[in-house]
């Protein structure tokens, strides 16, 4: 293994995947807030904010998709613990007439992190959007998943740049 992956705390010295030991780590309150975007054409984002697809309030159902991916996260993702979550939360906003802003937080008092769940709840919850709204608009595009801050554990609290 070389020198910039023996970094990598999901490593372990001979550079197999193994789930890191958080037996040690102190309980602290973590939380994590991410965001995506959804990109649509403007007679889908119409439809979305008048509620007229015929599977539902796309955003109510984004938002139950986010939260249940969030409390989900360690069946998806291999190497994630599995977290007492506090709770999941997922908003939404047209930052454009077009482009929709998903905002997840994350809450837990726990011995790792929750940016993960955070940024589940945004890709499941953008990928929902996707899928209610699929049979008007194939064109859609779901960028910009990014961690937007966390804050608790040894590590220190983390902000992205603006």
């Amino acid at each position: 293994m070389d020198k910039e992956n023996s970094r990598l705390s999901h490593l372990d010295d001979s550079g197999a995947a193994r789930m890191v030991d958080v037996g040690s780590k102190p309980v602290t309150q973590r939380t994590a807030t991410a965001e995506a975007f959804v990109t649509m054409q403007p007679a889908t984002a119409e439809a979305v904010r008048n509620n007229q697809f015929a599977k539902g309030d796309v955003l109510q159902v984004a938002r139950l998709a986010g939260i249940g991916a969030g409390k989900r996260t360690d069946e998806l993702i291999p190497l994630c613990h599995g977290l007492p979550l506090d709770s999941v939360a997922v908003g939404f906003d047209w930052v454009e007439p077009t482009r929709l802003r998903i905002l997840t937080e994350a809450r837990a008092t726990a011995r790792t992190g929750v940016e993960m769940e955070a940024l589940v709840a945004a890709s499941i919850a953008a990928l929902t959007v996707y899928d209610m709204c699929k049979s008007v608009d194939r064109a859609m595009r779901i960028s910009d998943i990014q961690l937007l801050s966390k804050t608790g554990g040894v590590r220190g609290d983390y902000r992205r740049p603006d």
